[in-house]
């Protein structure tokens, strides 16, 4: 039983990093998507390209700045550990 509680709380306290992960997930695919809907929706390669370019470029950034918070925050815990090392 202690097992389960053990994995619970594991789930709590990674639940911001799943968030963070399916959020990278949506990013990566949203070129897709905007692409298949413009071509849904009847328009001509050249605008579905410039829009899914656009749309990369902003999520490039975004992917980014994520992932830069992330690794700040995990130099952040691991530092000390260096120091006690040293």
């Amino acid at each position: 039983m202690s097992w389960i509680k053990k994995e619970l709380k594991y789930l709590k306290e990674s639940f911001s990093l799943m968030i963070k992960g399916f959020l990278l997930f949506l990013l990566a695919f949203s070129g897709l998507g905007v692409a298949i809907l413009l071509r849904y929706l009847q328009y001509n390669g050249t605008i579905i390209a410039f829009v899914g370019i656009i749309i990369e470029a902003i999520t490039l950034i975004l992917s980014y700045f994520i992932f830069r918070k992330y690794i700040i925050s995990k130099e952040e815990t691991n530092s000390p550990n260096l120091k006690k090392n040293k």
